[in-house]
């Protein structure tokens, strides 16, 4: 018998140099559709519920350097946790020619997810490929990247410079103690305000600040969130703590519903509502009342992101790309349609633009929708969804 050894890239090599590639079970695939290199790209691509493909989250990392316990809980991302090999993960070149091809499709925002994205080397190449696509009309492509903002004050200016145009930073407090034992790793509150300082001066526009609201953990820290970026050209967004994944033991006791959120700081903050900013925006939109009851610009805004009591499914417009390659329809997702096996087997740009359109013409996910009617579907024993470290939020 030959003797083998397993390479760094995660595949066995035997001593005849045969190589025998490792498959991650974690996260296994649907199958894809029958291809059609004729796909027509001239009508973008409706879902079963008639909702259109015009934003893509591309998670580049399943690695952070938090282990925020909604997210990433240190119990289960723990010292001996197997990350994905380098060798499975998506090149900047393949993200850069699968997102092409979404663009096509109709997709006209781009937002990088991780893990923590920054934490990817050189992510600011990834930036200048995706920032340098254009729409089929040739326009530029709003390009956004979520952040923990640890390395933010670091890397600010790169990302600037490399086309990034906003940046949303998770901040969940102010108070430091409370900061600390939600991110599990002891990091400082103000080395990430110093990212979002960063941020402003390398002159990066619609910065904004998700705060995940955990009953009885941080809901304390609404208030000061609201005064703090009041007027500060940063916008706050409030989220419902969400049963993303399996592993974050969320439960409903814990979730603050959106409603309260806003009457909180309604009763010490006068607010009125704003229109929606775009189709299919996931946030209520709230903004700061002058002394005439008026919303001033000057003072900004807030808003609430409601997944778990007012699910907005019929307007979700977003895909989801995870690291490795795999198509996620939902944030709640179970499986994924595995792209990267089209990329590395030789398809062509029309193979994956077809498996792109009727991919999405097939989707009809709807789960927080389902969820609030109690009427979700028995997961296949086996089966867990997937976890928003791999997917990005």
């Amino acid at each position: 018998m030959p003797r083998s050894g397993r390479g760094s890239s995660g595949t066995i090599h035997t001593m005849s140099e045969r190589v025998i590639p490792l498959v991650d079970q974690r996260h296994p695939s649907l199958p894809l559709p029958p291809l059609s290199a004729g796909h027509d790209l001239s009508a973008l691509p409706l879902d079963g519920l008639r909702r259109p493909l015009t934003d893509l989250r591309i998670s580049v990392t399943d690695r952070c350097n938090f282990r925020c316990s909604y997210c990433m809980p240190k119990e289960v991302f723990d010292k001996d946790y197997a990350y994905l090999p380098h060798s499975h993960l998506l090149s900047f070149e393949e993200i850069t020619r699968i997102a092409r091809q979404f663009v096509a499709h109709g997709v006209q925002k781009i937002r990088l997810t991780g893990g923590e994205p920054l934490l990817r080397k050189n992510i600011e190449v990834l930036i200048a490929q995706l920032a340098a696509l254009r729409t089929p009309e040739g326009q530029a492509l709003d390009i956004t990247l979520t952040t923990n903002g640890s390395l933010l004050a670091r890397k600010a200016q790169a990302l600037k410079e490399a086309g990034l145009q906003r940046i949303t930073v998770s901040l969940d407090g102010l108070d430091d103690v409370i900061f600390r034992q939600m991110n599990d790793v002891d990091f400082p509150v103000q080395d990430v305000l110093g990212g979002i300082e960063a941020a402003q001066a390398a002159g990066l526009s619609h910065i904004k600040v998700n705060m995940v609201v955990k009953r009885g953990t941080n809901d304390h820290e609404i208030l000061p969130m609201a005064r703090h970026f009041q007027g500060s050209g940063v916008t706050l967004r409030f989220i419902e703590y969400m049963d993303v994944g399996a592993t974050n033991g969320w439960r409903m006791d814990e979730v603050l519903p959106s409603a309260q959120v806003i009457s909180r700081i309604q009763a010490a903050m006068p607010l009125v509502p704003l229109a929606a900013a775009a189709a299919g925006e996931t946030a209520q939109r709230w903004g700061y009342a002058d002394a005439r009851g008026q919303y001033d610009p000057q003072l900004g805004e807030v808003g609430v992101i409601s997944s778990v009591s007012q699910a907005f499914c019929r307007d979700c417009n977003r895909a989801r790309l995870s690291t490795e390659g795999q198509l996620y329809l939902c944030l709640f997702a179970v499986q994924g349609h595995d792209l990267r096996s089209l990329l590395r087997e030789g398809a062509s740009d029309a193979d994956i633009a077809s498996a792109i359109g009727l991919i999405w013409q097939q989707r009809e996910d709807r789960y927080s929708e389902l969820r609030g009617l109690n009427q979700l579907p028995a997961t296949e024993p086996g089966k867990k969804r997937v976890e928003m470290s791999y997917i990005g939020g």
